[in-house]
């Protein structure tokens, strides 16, 4: 069947840098374990693009080591602790997301999330925000046995959603979230406005498009597919 024929019936989005911005959040936690270890705070604007890689990637960066650094875990421990009683002091939606995500329900379009996330901090900070009731499905990275760049979270939350992949889109900011849509057959859209490295080529992650904003998603929409309500 031609894509430009399919009846477009949910959307899937990651979570940090696509859904939610957790930058602030995520960047106060690891700037509060490098005080508590005697280092100096880093700048937001070089921790930013590190969040959507979780907190390995915040403490091998943030501190220089790597995970067989005798202190990796205590540091990693640190971060988690923290995070999770502070999960939504400034972390938002992304802005034009609310309204998104108001136009696929009104659209009889079902959403939901696909993270890396592990689910003891993905469904309390989805609670904490008001999303978790609104949304169709949350795959988080422990939920099963794989995670992305595997297609089977994707292809799980498509089953959950009773929609076929061809019939769902993926926005993530990560190219393992573009690589995971890919696997799965379904069509992504990269998000630049979320956490791209200076170091990143979203370009050649082989996404459907590359979108500077939430409202692009609806636009691609309108766009390339056919959907479950002309609102959209």
């Amino acid at each position: 069947m031609n894509k430009a024929t399919v009846t477009l019936r949910s959307v899937l989005f990651d979570l940090d840098g696509t859904l939610l911005d957790t930058a602030p959040d995520l960047a106060a936690a690891l700037n509060h374990v490098l005080s508590s270890n005697g280092k100096q705070a880093l700048p937001f604007k070089t921790i930013r693009p590190w969040v959507s890689h979780g907190g390995l990637v915040l403490i091998k960066n943030g501190f220089g080591i790597t995970e067989d650094d005798s202190q990796f875990d205590e540091l990693r421990q640190q971060l988690l602790d923290y995070y999770r009683n502070n999960l939504s002091v400034k972390t938002t939606l992304f802005p034009g997301m609310a309204d998104v995500l108001e136009q696929l329900e009104a659209a009889g379009i079902l959403w939901g999330v696909v993270t890396n996330k592990p689910a003891w901090l993905t469904e309390p900070l989805l609670e904490e925000l008001g999303l978790i009731e609104r949304s169709s499905c949350v795959i988080s990275g422990d939920t099963l046995s794989e995670r992305k760049p595997h297609p089977l979270p994707l292809q799980h939350a498509c089953k959950l959603m009773d929609c076929d992949v061809t019939e769902s889109l993926y926005v993530g900011d990560a190219q393992r979230d573009i690589e995971a849509g890919c696997n799965a057959n379904m069509p992504t859209l990269v998000a630049l406005f979320g956490y791209i490295d200076e170091g990143d080529y979203p370009h050649q992650w082989g996404g459907n498009a590359l979108i500077e904003s939430p409202s692009a998603i609806l636009d691609w929409i309108h766009k390339n597919r056919i959907t479950a309500s002309p609102t959209i």
